[in-house]
Protein backbone atom coordinates (compact mmCIF):
# COMPACT_ATOMS: atom_id res chain seq x y z
CA UNK A 1 0.00 0.00 0.00
CA UNK A 2 3.00 2.50 0.72
CA UNK A 3 4.48 1.68 -2.21
CA UNK A 4 1.36 2.58 -4.43
CA UNK A 5 0.67 5.93 -2.58
CA UNK A 6 4.26 6.32 -3.11
CA UNK A 7 4.16 6.01 -6.94
CA UNK A 8 1.12 8.36 -6.72
CA UNK A 9 2.92 11.01 -5.02
CA UNK A 10 5.70 10.47 -7.78
CA UNK A 11 2.90 10.68 -10.21
CA UNK A 12 1.17 13.77 -8.89
CA UNK A 13 4.10 15.78 -8.56
CA UNK A 14 4.79 15.03 -11.94
CA UNK A 15 1.99 16.02 -13.36
CA UNK A 16 1.07 18.88 -10.86
CA UNK A 17 5.01 20.28 -12.37
CA UNK A 18 3.64 19.38 -15.96
CA UNK A 19 0.65 21.53 -15.63
CA UNK A 20 2.57 24.84 -13.74
CA UNK A 21 4.40 24.90 -16.97
CA UNK A 22 2.40 26.70 -19.37
CA UNK A 23 1.15 29.00 -16.49
CA UNK A 24 2.34 32.27 -16.19
CA UNK A 25 0.44 33.05 -12.93
CA UNK A 26 1.20 36.44 -10.99
CA UNK A 27 3.70 36.38 -8.69
CA UNK A 28 5.23 33.27 -10.74
CA UNK A 29 6.61 35.17 -13.59
CA UNK A 30 9.17 37.92 -14.31
CA UNK A 31 9.30 39.06 -18.03
CA UNK A 32 6.78 36.90 -19.09
CA UNK A 33 9.19 33.94 -17.83
CA UNK A 34 8.16 31.11 -15.53
CA UNK A 35 9.66 29.08 -13.35
CA UNK A 36 11.74 25.36 -15.26
CA UNK A 37 9.25 23.37 -13.06
CA UNK A 38 10.11 20.16 -14.93
CA UNK A 39 14.31 21.05 -14.12
CA UNK A 40 13.17 21.76 -10.55
CA UNK A 41 11.29 18.53 -9.93
CA UNK A 42 14.38 16.36 -11.80
CA UNK A 43 16.87 17.98 -9.68
CA UNK A 44 14.35 17.06 -6.66
CA UNK A 45 14.54 13.64 -7.74
CA UNK A 46 17.69 12.52 -8.79
CA UNK A 47 19.49 13.93 -5.91
CA UNK A 48 19.27 11.25 -3.55
CA UNK A 49 19.55 8.80 -6.76
CA UNK A 50 21.54 6.96 -8.99
CA UNK A 51 22.71 8.23 -12.30
CA UNK A 52 20.42 5.97 -14.33
CA UNK A 53 17.64 7.06 -12.56
CA UNK A 54 18.43 10.60 -13.17
CA UNK A 55 18.90 9.84 -17.10
CA UNK A 56 15.26 7.81 -17.08
CA UNK A 57 13.57 10.64 -14.93
CA UNK A 58 15.06 13.15 -17.53
CA UNK A 59 14.31 11.31 -21.04
CA UNK A 60 10.89 10.92 -19.63
CA UNK A 61 9.98 14.08 -18.29
CA UNK A 62 11.72 15.33 -21.79
CA UNK A 63 9.20 13.51 -23.78
CA UNK A 64 6.20 14.09 -21.09
CA UNK A 65 6.96 17.79 -21.78
CA UNK A 66 7.75 17.20 -25.68
CA UNK A 67 4.24 15.79 -26.22
CA UNK A 68 3.10 19.42 -24.34
CA UNK A 69 4.73 22.09 -26.24
CA UNK A 70 6.10 20.17 -29.90
CA UNK A 71 9.58 18.53 -29.88
CA UNK A 72 11.64 20.94 -31.71
CA UNK A 73 14.05 21.49 -30.09
CA UNK A 74 13.46 18.29 -28.06
CA UNK A 75 13.26 19.11 -24.32
CA UNK A 76 15.01 15.28 -23.59
CA UNK A 77 18.29 16.13 -23.89
CA UNK A 78 18.28 19.05 -21.62
CA UNK A 79 16.24 17.04 -18.94
CA UNK A 80 18.82 14.08 -19.42
CA UNK A 81 21.74 16.13 -18.88
CA UNK A 82 20.23 17.52 -15.67
CA UNK A 83 19.41 14.57 -14.12
CA UNK A 84 22.50 12.66 -15.01
CA UNK A 85 24.15 15.76 -13.39
CA UNK A 86 22.43 16.02 -10.65
CA UNK A 87 22.80 12.57 -9.46
CA UNK A 88 26.53 12.67 -10.71
CA UNK A 89 26.80 15.68 -7.70
CA UNK A 90 25.37 13.19 -5.40
CA UNK A 91 27.76 10.23 -6.25
CA UNK A 92 30.92 12.11 -5.86
CA UNK A 93 29.42 13.57 -2.64
CA UNK A 94 30.01 17.28 -3.35
CA UNK A 95 26.56 18.41 -2.39
CA UNK A 96 24.64 18.60 0.93
CA UNK A 97 20.95 18.47 1.30
CA UNK A 98 19.80 21.87 2.31
CA UNK A 99 18.16 24.87 0.76
CA UNK A 100 20.79 26.72 -0.95
CA UNK A 101 22.29 23.49 -2.00
CA UNK A 102 19.16 22.56 -3.51
CA UNK A 103 18.24 25.92 -5.00
CA UNK A 104 22.26 26.43 -6.15
CA UNK A 105 21.85 23.40 -7.71
CA UNK A 106 18.80 24.42 -9.82
CA UNK A 107 20.13 27.09 -10.61
CA UNK A 108 23.09 25.95 -12.80
CA UNK A 109 21.03 23.27 -14.01
CA UNK A 110 18.59 25.66 -15.78
CA UNK A 111 21.44 27.38 -16.99
CA UNK A 112 22.79 24.39 -18.61
CA UNK A 113 19.39 22.72 -20.02
CA UNK A 114 18.68 26.42 -21.60
CA UNK A 115 22.12 26.55 -23.20
CA UNK A 116 21.32 23.26 -24.72
CA UNK A 117 17.97 24.55 -25.82
CA UNK A 118 20.03 27.52 -27.43
CA UNK A 119 22.20 25.66 -29.51
CA UNK A 120 19.65 22.81 -30.26
CA UNK A 121 17.84 25.93 -31.86
CA UNK A 122 21.07 27.71 -33.47
CA UNK A 123 21.95 23.86 -35.15
CA UNK A 124 18.29 23.52 -36.37
CA UNK A 125 18.21 27.08 -38.36
CA UNK A 126 14.89 27.38 -36.51
CA UNK A 127 15.87 30.95 -35.46
CA UNK A 128 19.41 33.03 -36.87
CA UNK A 129 22.49 32.63 -34.52
CA UNK A 130 21.83 36.20 -33.24
CA UNK A 131 18.46 35.95 -32.59
CA UNK A 132 18.63 33.11 -30.58
CA UNK A 133 21.89 34.79 -28.77
CA UNK A 134 20.52 37.64 -28.10
CA UNK A 135 17.60 36.71 -26.19
CA UNK A 136 19.39 33.44 -24.66
CA UNK A 137 20.69 35.84 -21.23
CA UNK A 138 17.42 37.20 -20.59
CA UNK A 139 15.36 34.31 -20.55
CA UNK A 140 18.38 32.16 -19.21
CA UNK A 141 19.22 34.38 -15.99
CA UNK A 142 15.37 35.18 -15.36
CA UNK A 143 14.29 31.15 -15.86
CA UNK A 144 17.19 30.40 -13.22
CA UNK A 145 16.48 32.86 -10.67
CA UNK A 146 13.01 32.33 -10.63
CA UNK A 147 13.12 28.37 -10.71
CA UNK A 148 15.97 28.39 -7.43
CA UNK A 149 13.87 30.79 -5.53
CA UNK A 150 10.68 28.01 -6.38
CA UNK A 151 12.63 25.20 -6.20
CA UNK A 152 11.95 24.43 -2.20
CA UNK A 153 8.35 24.37 -2.69
CA UNK A 154 8.67 21.29 -5.20
CA UNK A 155 11.89 20.03 -3.03
CA UNK A 156 10.82 19.85 0.40
CA UNK A 157 8.09 18.21 0.42
CA UNK A 158 9.34 15.45 -1.60
CA UNK A 159 12.06 15.23 0.11
CA UNK A 160 9.89 14.35 3.33
CA UNK A 161 7.76 12.35 1.91
CA UNK A 162 11.10 10.26 0.31
CA UNK A 163 12.89 10.51 3.59
CA UNK A 164 9.58 8.65 4.97
CA UNK A 165 9.18 6.00 2.28
CA UNK A 166 12.97 5.34 2.92
CA UNK A 167 12.86 5.13 6.45
CA UNK A 168 9.79 2.92 6.82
Amino acid sequence: MRQFLNYLVILGSVFVCLLLLPLRLSGMELLGIAPHWTVIWIVSWSVKRTVFAGAIAGLTLGMLQDAMTGNSPTHMIPLLVVGVLTAQLQKERFLREDFISIALIVFVMVIIGETITAVQYTFQGVRTFDHVWQHYQQITLTSAILSSLWAPVVYYPLNIWWQQIKNS
